[in-house]
């Protein structure tokens, strides 16, 4: 009998993790060591496969007959790329640019199969729109501590909820998995979550 094929996730984010169990798939994840490199000169949809693409081979390389998923999220406001903040200034200038505008979350994600070496990148944008903030609600957001790991300086499952206007797009796309986008990859690998 062929020895069943695992799934893992090559992301340290609890976001990702949380969407990826709401499937029923049972998975492992190695978050594994891979630097993002945002400078590279790819346009926005391309740069985050590519991302998506290296954090997979990364893990890849360490399994026999697995499945590897790993993403990329980013956001692009004009022609700018944000991912997460470093510092609370960081955070305050992101979230300075954003407010009362659209920007888009870009989310790249990689499937590999380590055994048949088949491999899929996808890459999934849906538009965010603020509502206009004072300079007083901007300083308490960061106070939440939210902002911090998060692309854009804000986490819209969570308190920024409230700072978002509208979306036109995958949600969960917002929060770090497209999961319509992901479970219809999957299905080319044989994988049925439905």
């Amino acid at each position: 009998m062929p020895e069943k094929r695992k799934i893992i996730l090559a992301s340290a984010s609890p976001r990702r993790k949380e969407i990826l169990e709401l499937t029923g798939l049972k998975f492992s994840i190695d978050a594994g060591d891979f630097e993002e490199n945002m400078g590279l000169k790819l346009k926005p949809h391309q740069l985050a496969r590519f991302l998506s693409s290296e954090k997979a081979k990364n893990i890849a390389a360490k399994y026999k007959n697995a499945l590897v998923i790993a993403a990329d999220t980013f956001i692009v406001f004009k022609d700018s790329l944000m991912g997460k903040p470093h510092t609370i200034e960081e955070a305050r200038r992101m979230l300075t640019l954003l407010n009362g505008k659209a920007h888009s979350v870009i989310t790249g994600f990689t499937i590999i199969d380590t055994n048949t070496k088949k491999k899929l990148s996808r890459s999934v944008e849906t538009r965010v729109y603020f509502r206009k903030l004072t300079f007083q609600e901007i300083e308490a957001y960061i106070k939440t501590g939210e902002p911090m790991d998060k692309a854009g300086a804000y986490a819209i499952q969570g308190t920024g909820a409230m700072i978002v206007k509208r979306i036109d797009g995958d949600y969960l796309n917002v929060v770090g998995l497209p999961l319509v986008s992901l479970t219809e990859a999957l299905k080319k690998f044989g994988v049925n979550v439905l």
